[in-house]
């Protein structure tokens, strides 16, 4: 059942499931909550509450905001966490993995780990030869195709190229609520508000991080020429032993979605070191 929690400029939808100790998923951006619906199962079955949230202008939340930012996203999924009783584990994918990192910083005492899915969370530069990568390049050119003219059919082919090798078996039905959504009034306008937002205000507070992180990444991520480098570089911008990258061979831009037993695994041995009290 959908919850609504008021926050200072609007209403931000959730839903919880589960009990135990709290993990917070944030989608990202053109997305909702429904990004999450292969991990919550089994997150709930080894004995969380688990609560998946949409983003302000996203799924069931209002549509109109003054602001885009990952540093207003933080402030939106702190007010839930608190809200619930926090402290949390927060999962972030992409424009959220950033938000995350945010949360983390200013509220220590509210977020006991932090999981990156795919995260922008640093500026963003084109290596040399980058656009050489034809998945790569491909990607760029649909997500500023989709930003620039607020395409629909372009962020949708976007999703195409996101989820190499593979699609969930309700893809049909996924790519037709993502439609839906973003033909609602001020949805369109929330995904092209996100995509202009840089990741400069995640990026200077990795150094500020006091919880464990984990980065999970896609070898086949189009959004990146390297993956990995992109990984490594966040994980190496954090305070010395904080985090840890995962490579999941053959994902694209949707790990949860495409490998969800391989994404839950890696987070439930997370979860259990030493270093993370959920």
């Amino acid at each position: 059942m959908t919850e609504y929690l008021a926050v200072d400029d609007g209403m931000i939808a959730y839903d919880v499931a589960g009990s135990g100790p709290l993990i917070v998923l944030a989608h990202g951006m053109g997305d909702s909550r429904a990004a999450y619906r292969a991990v919550i199962p089994s997150l709930v079955a080894a004995g969380y509450r688990v609560a998946a949230v949409d983003l302000r202008g996203c799924g069931e939340s209002s549509a109109d905001w003054p602001s885009w930012s990952r540093t207003a996203i933080a402030g939106d999924l702190l007010a839930v966490i608190r809200h619930l009783g926090g402290p949390a584990v927060l999962v972030g994918h992409s424009i959220s993995g950033g938000a995350a990192t945010i949360a983390a910083a200013r509220e220590p005492s509210l977020v006991t780990a932090v999981v990156e899915l795919a995260p922008f969370t640093r500026k963003q530069s084109i290596r040399p030869g980058g656009l050489r990568v034809r998945r790569f390049r491909r990607g760029m050119l649909r997500l500023a195709g989709a930003g620039a003219f607020g395409s629909v059919p372009l962020w949708l082919s976007y999703l195409d190229l996101a989820y190499p090798g593979g699609k969930p078996a309700d893809w049909a039905e996924r790519l037709g609520r993502v439609e839906s959504l973003l033909r609602e009034p001020g949805r369109m306008k929330a995904l092209r508000g996100m995509g202009r937002s840089a990741p400069a205000d995640a990026g200077a507070q990795l150094g500020n991080v006091r919880c464990p992180v984990l980065v999970v990444m896609g070898t086949l991520d189009p959004d990146w020429a390297e993956p990995h480098a992109e990984g490594a570089a966040i994980v190496d911008a954090l305070p010395s032993g904080l985090g840890r990258l995962e490579m999941i061979e053959g994902a694209g831009h949707y790990p949860h979605d495409q490998f969800p037993d391989q994404v839950v695994s890696l987070m439930l041995a997370f979860f259990r070191s030493a270093a993370v009290r959920a």
